[in-house]
């Protein structure tokens, strides 16, 4: 079969498409027949080398998201999973194929309504967003800031916070454009990539969804009301600073915290079911999968250099 492996870390030239064997399911194991594979930010991060102290190499199949029909099953999987379409989470890698091993536990049916390239758009970050939200305690009537919302989990935050009864939902992005379409799905407030720029800013925020990370989080936790949260969710950017925990301890009478947020730790009942209903709200029109472009398989290096540009609004998906 046909698959994108990283043949050398750093820019997009160095993912290449190979001809590698067909995966063979093990214990807990389906195969799926992709016909739609998203391409997320920590895909990009991967591929840069950014997590290489994590053991990585050359040769991964990048990809963690896939959509399609299941062909075959290991011999301790139930049988009835074989035909049926399906979303799945294939790990840290192995995405980009032609056909992808999940668990049987990561795997979750779709409905007849819902097209496969909207169900990668929206079947890790849409979760992701949901329990971000839960876990800053996020209530009707506060603040929300999101940074980096013109991603694939930016998006469903502010459609969340908005639908949750947020006072505000500020965004950060890169252009009034977006900003433009980031209004349409929720957002009250626009402010340019450092925060500001904006005349109808506030100066604090109950919580604060940072999805970039980097240097500039600290800066937000300045952003943050008293008792205000800020959870962050994303490294595109890089790792923060080692001693942004400094900001805080100098607002100590603030009250503010600082927390991360990982699917990981969710129960993966809780997961299920917040997808399946964030896959139904998608189908009635109540939450939107927000598609930048779908393009064909060979051209991920492609996708990649959009997303090393910053010019992606929402999620590219794959097609085989």
């Amino acid at each position: 079969m046909r698959a994108v492996q990283i043949e050398r870390f750093g820019d997009p030239s160095g993912m290449v498409v190979a001809d590698v064997p067909v995966p063979t399911p093990g214990p807990g194991q389906l195969v799926i027949e992709t016909e739609a594979i998203g391409v997320g930010g920590v895909d990009a991060v991967i591929r840069r080398g950014t997590l290489a102290g994590y053991g990585f190499t050359t040769g991964l199949i990048p990809g963690s998201e896939v959509a399609g029909t299941v062909t075959a099953v290991a011999a301790d999987v139930d049988s009835s999973w074989l035909g049926r379409r399906v979303w799945a989470f294939t790990g840290t890698g192995g995405g980009y194929a032609e056909q992808a091993l999940a668990q049987v536990t990561d795997v979750g049916a779709l409905p007849d309504e819902l097209s496969s390239v909207d169900a990668v758009t929206l079947g890790s970050s849409g979760p992701v967003a949901h329990f971000a939200l839960a876990h800053a305690h996020f209530a009707a009537g506060e603040s929300v800031l999101v940074r980096g919302a013109a991603g694939s989990i930016g998006i469903p935050a502010v459609e969340l916070a908005a639908r949750g009864g947020a006072s505000a939902v500020a965004v950060t992005t890169s252009s009034s454009e977006r900003g433009g379409r980031l209004r349409e799905l929720g957002a009250t407030q626009v402010l340019d990539r450092s925060g500001g720029g904006a005349t109808d800013a506030q100066a604090s925020y109950d919580v604060i969804i940072d999805i970039v990370g980097g240097p500039g989080t600290p800066e937000l936790i300045d952003r943050l009301a008293p008792n205000g949260r800020l959870v962050v969710v994303g490294a595109i950017a890089g790792m923060p600073p080692a001693d942004f925990g400094q900001r805080l301890i100098s607002a100590f009478q603030q009250s503010r915290s600082v927390a991360t947020f990982s699917l990981d730790t969710i129960p993966t009942l809780d997961r299920d079911a917040v997808r399946t209903a964030q896959f139904a709200a998608v189908t009635r029109g109540e939450l939107h999968a927000v598609v930048h472009d779908v393009l064909p398989l060979d051209q991920a290096a492609d996708a990649h250099r959009q997303m090393d540009a910053g010019t992606v609004f929402g999620r590219i998906v794959l097609v085989p």
